[in-house]
């Protein structure tokens, strides 16, 4: 049998290093072993006296503690309170700016700076290009087609016939169901229960509108409160039942996300003719529909959910600068990207059908966050419908940007001259 390199290079280096014996020590449990780094204290961030103290007492070297917990960082401390545990301080991530980006959306109508925090170089520089393009055809229509975050809790019964009896109380008693998951917020509301049955096992797809949070925490404590008044009520009592039954795709990409959404979906589109296209991005719009059928290609055979270049990078940089859940990238940054010969040139459309980003709650309130949400226009109520649209303007510039990048030999080159050949 010819064994893949992958694995003889893990028994080379077994057998290069360490007796059979060696090795099953050092992969053996060590219950009684003493711990060689201190316990970190469990608390939340707290004050300032307690950021300082749970630094000495986690033995944090004094190398560590200034750069951890800047001037800034100390002055602010409390602020972090309801979004950490355990607090020893702030990472810097460098935020750069896209834009001006003109948005023309039915939420979004103007021209926004879009900050962007990463470590990766090239990675603003690419959709600035794609902003600059886009801004010279005139901007970017978007606009937001649905919204509602969801929560699947499952309940176990004895039998099918129980499972079928449960639904069918379920669907009898909307009202209770409403009041109870509505009681524990001012700014969300239940919108639908959508019952599964998969033999004695039932889910319940419980869809939210969350107003301008992304949701996760509010439908968390909606669900409970109505599988808490579920359980007393029904006479059909469960064996178990679960807060999340893992089929709502939360923070996993699924297709029940593209078909149904989980959160914001959002849609955005541009035309852009031939000569700006030659001009601003360096490539034919006839090479780019070339590579574009051969991407789309490498997406069926890879079997991805969705199709497109790489909303995950754009989105995790403006997660982290405006206090989104960067988690949430795994589901929001599924999606489709479409790119067509027109009579001007070229038309770009991108459909996000799972975008999860919120303007309040989170860690929207946060310093450097709110401060970065004050740039785009966009802190507080009423704000999130046009996030989501910016959100998605600004995927459009990355795929539009990176699609000709490749598609005109620049990718290699560009990464070269901005990632290695900066001092």
């Amino acid at each position: 049998m010819l064994i893949p390199p992958k694995i003889t290079r893990f028994l080379s280096r077994l057998r290069g290093t360490m007796s059979p014996g060696e090795a099953a020590s050092r992969l053996s449990p060590r219950p009684d072993a003493p711990a060689t780094i201190r316990t970190v204290p469990r608390s939340s961030a707290g004050t300032v006296s307690r950021l300082w103290s749970r630094m000495a007492a986690s033995g944090v070297p004094e190398s560590s503690r200034a750069a951890l917990a800047d001037d800034a960082t100390v002055a602010s401390a409390e602020a972090y309170g309801a979004n950490i545990e355990s607090m020893i301080g702030t990472v810097k991530v460098p935020v750069g700016i896209v834009g001006p980006l003109r948005v023309n959306g039915l939420n979004a109508h103007g021209d926004y700076l879009v900050p962007l925090a990463t470590t990766e170089a090239a990675l603003v520089a690419s959709y600035s290009r794609g902003a600059m393009a886009s801004n010279r055809a005139g901007g970017i229509s978007a606009t937001t087609l649905s919204d509602g975050v969801l929560r699947s809790p499952a309940f176990r019964f004895g039998s099918i016939s129980q499972s079928g009896l449960f639904v069918d109380w379920i669907a009898g008693n909307p009202d209770l169901l409403t009041k109870a998951a509505n009681a524990t917020t001012r700014h969300g509301s239940l919108v639908s229960v959508e019952p599964v049955i998969d033999g004695e096992i039932v889910f319940l797809l419980c869809r939210y509108f969350t107003g301008d949070a992304a949701g996760q925490n509010m439908v968390t404590f909606a669900t409970d409160a109505l599988c808490r008044a579920v359980v007393e009520a029904c006479p059909v009592k469960p064996i178990s039942w679960f807060l999340e039954g893992n089929y709502s795709g939360d923070k996993k990409a699924t297709f029940l996300g593209v078909t149904q959404g989980r959160g914001r979906k959002v849609t955005a589109q541009v035309d852009i003719p031939a000569g700006i296209v030659e001009d601003v991005l360096g490539v034919t719009v006839d090479r780019i529909l070339e590579y574009g059928r051969i991407a789309n290609l490498g997406s069926l055979m890879s079997g991805q959910i969705g199709a497109q270049a790489h909303y995950a990078n754009g989105l995790a940089a403006l997660y982290l600068a405006t206090g989104q859940d960067v988690a949430c990238v795994a589901e929001s940054a599924v999606g489709y990207t479409r790119m067509e010969a027109s009579a001007a040139g070229l038309k770009v459309t991108v459909t996000l059908p799972n975008l999860l980003v919120g303007t309040v709650g989170g860690g929207t309130g946060l310093p450097s966050q709110s401060a970065a949400l004050d740039l785009m226009g966009l802190r507080g109520a009423g704000k999130a419908p046009a996030m989501a649209e910016v959100a998605a303007a600004l995927c459009l510039c990355g795929e539009l940007s990176l699609t000709a990048a490749v598609a005109g030999g620049q990718f290699g080159s560009a990464h070269k001259r901005l990632a290695r050949g900066r001092k």
